[in-house]
């Protein structure tokens, strides 16, 4: 509550300025700019460098952290476990760094080719609702959802929220839901539940479906190319446990009641040993 004051009142400030008398010369009209304006025309030099580098250094760090995640995210979760089981971890870096490069270039192109930042986020909220909360949805509550209905869902949801066109990317609609304006290309149907509704029975009814057919030996277990419901991995191929004997530096020293030794213990439990792992107990 009280961090929004300063907001308030460096809006009023903006608001309230004649820009056409200070050193800017013409009236500020884009709302977005009246931080930067105000700290760079209605402050001291000194505190103009110190405001700007801030706000400078909050915008780096948040395109650098969203980068970063983005990229360690498609290495670990996509490439990793879908694409390379066996990436050893000079791959995996090397498929992040060239990850940073895509999501830049991607990121760069959005930036200079969309006007609203808002939009942007009205955008991927938007997806959230259609795409990802039938997914969470399911992964939670429902047993039998798999990957196949997962992805069918995915694509479904996608399309009918894309169908209904976008004005941020510049999309016109090319699926005329009920109620639709065409003089003012307006979707007065409220496709955006619509969509998310029919990616939940997508998914529901996908998973549902091939679950039985696999289970009840209609489709061969060869056919579960995905591997997610009878073609499961031998328990042979699953990683075996192992523990790292405990050794000390020097001689076991003399406990006093209640007292435990100490060790470090360095490996991982998929029997990697990695030395930056290093867990004392």
């Amino acid at each position: 509550m009280f961090m929004t004051i300063p907001s308030i009142l460096i809006g009023a400030l903006g608001a309230s300025t004649d820009w056409e008398a200070t050193d800017y010369g013409r009236n500020a009209t884009d709302s977005s700019l009246i931080l930067p304006l105000v700290l760079q025309y209605l402050t001291p030099q000194g505190v103009s460098i110190i405001g700007l580098g801030a706000v400078c250094a909050a915008v780096m760090s948040s395109a650098d952290s969203s980068l970063l995640s983005a990229s360690s995210m498609f290495s670990r979760n996509v490439y990793k476990l879908l694409i390379r089981q066996d990436a050893s971890e000079r791959e995996i870096l090397l498929i992040m760094r060239c990850s940073i490069l895509v999501a830049g270039a991607i990121a760069t192109t959005l930036a200079i080719t969309i006007d609203s930042i808002y939009g942007l986020f009205h955008l991927c909220s938007d997806f959230v609702y259609v795409i990802l909360f039938p997914q969470l949805l399911c992964v939670v509550y429902v047993e039998f959802a798999n990957t196949y209905g997962s992805i069918c869902a995915y694509f479904i949801g996608l399309l009918l929220r894309l169908g209904g066109g976008e004005e941020i990317l510049g999309l016109k609609s090319f699926i005329k839901y009920p109620y639709y304006d065409e003089a003012e290309d307006l979707q007065l149907f409220p496709f955006r539940t619509f969509s998310m509704l029919i990616s939940l029975g997508t998914l529901l009814s996908v998973s549902y479906l091939t679950r039985y057919l696999f289970t009840k030996e209609i489709l061969a277990k060869e056919y579960d190319v995905l591997r997610c419901v009878t073609n499961q991995p031998d328990p042979e191929d699953a990683p075996k446990i192992t523990m790292k004997t405990i050794e000390f530096d020097n001689e076991i020293p003399e406990l006093k009641d209640g007292e435990k030794p100490k060790g470090v213990y360095n490996g991982n439990f998929n029997g990697m040993v990695n030395p930056g792992a290093e867990i004392e107990f």
